[in-house]
């Protein structure tokens, strides 16, 4: 049962939260790139609901099953990209916040991939999705009913 009914919300919460998601994906990230993170973070962060809807997306967006079962233990798999690995290092070290600040050896290898300007768009989406999970295990929306909006359908 949800706590808080997406109706209940303070009118306009989830519109400035969805301008933040909107200036993330226009940024020159891969959409994919984003996909992977934001679902890893919904893992790490125990949000049911979350999962669902980036599990959903990247099915659309062509992911593989394999890929999808084994993001959850990503280091230990031979499936992910250089790059993707340097995201995931960092998205999971974001996550899992410490006292000390992000260690050079994780923000240096993300530069071998990425811009200062993406690194500053992947720092913004890794904080953005802890937010929304953080927001879901609150409000504890029900998971199982996300559906990919008509306009992002694949048409035949």
């Amino acid at each position: 049962m949800e706590r808080i009914r997406y109706q209940d919300l303070p009118k306009g919460m989830f519109d400035h939260l969805m301008g933040i998601e909107d200036f993330i994906n226009t940024s020159t990230l891969d959409t994919k790139l984003l996909e992977l993170l934001r679902l890893l973070v919904s893992q790490k962060n125990g949000c049911a609901y979350c999962v669902d809807m980036h599990h959903k997306l990247l099915k659309h967006e062509g992911e593989t099953e394999l890929r999808l079962a084994s993001l959850c233990v990503w280091e230990e798999t031979p499936y992910f990209t250089d790059k993707e690995r340097a995201v995931l290092k960092f998205t999971e070290t974001l996550t899992e916040l410490q006292r000390a600040p992000i260690p050079d050896e994780i923000f240096d290898t993300l530069t071998n991939f990425f811009s200062k300007e993406e690194i500053s768009y992947l720092t913004l989406a890794i904080s953005q999705i802890n937010t929304w999970t953080r927001l879901m295990k609150t409000f504890k929306f029900t998971p199982g009913n996300f559906k990919i909006p008509q306009h992002e359908q694949v048409q035949n």
